[in-house]
């Protein structure tokens, strides 16, 4: 391993253990937190829409995130691993693509996406289970 990616996954580490990142994907709706500073004062901003893109490149990581704001499409991108952002998944997506540029020609209800139902939350992340209880036959 180089002395680089070494240097790149040490600094992940130490960013990552003061804030944690959620983990999400392409499709899902954000809150991403910005810390704002106005000249001596500090707010923080929320930023919410759905997430249309996320590149991973260590260190480097973004994931844009669309939004409609006063009927004007707005897509800002993010540094995944910056210390002046905090990130909230609003709700799962359910998408078939990583990338979600198709919605910028999108209005209205065509723009929708699906939301990720429970069955598919429960298949994601448990094994394979048998069901219990009698046996009915008719």
């Amino acid at each position: 391993m180089s002395d680089l990616i070494r240097f790149e996954q040490s600094q992940i580490e130490r960013l990552t253990a003061k804030c944690q990142i959620p983990e999400f994907s392409s499709g899902d709706t954000l809150r991403v937190m910005v810390r704002v500073t106005e000249g001596d004062k500090e707010r923080r901003q929320a930023y919410e829409g759905v997430c249309i893109a996320r590149r991973n490149r260590g260190i480097g990581s973004t994931f844009t995130v669309r939004k409609v704001s006063s009927g004007e499409g707005v897509e800002r991108l993010f540094m995944l691993y910056s210390p002046s952002i905090e990130i909230q998944v609003v709700r799962k997506g359910s998408v078939r693509r990583a990338k979600l540029y198709y919605l910028r020609n999108r209005t209205g209800k065509a723009a929708r996406i699906k939301e990720k139902s429970l069955y598919d939350r429960v298949v994601e992340s448990s094994s394979p289970s048998t069901v219990e209880g009698p046996i009915v036959t008719v």
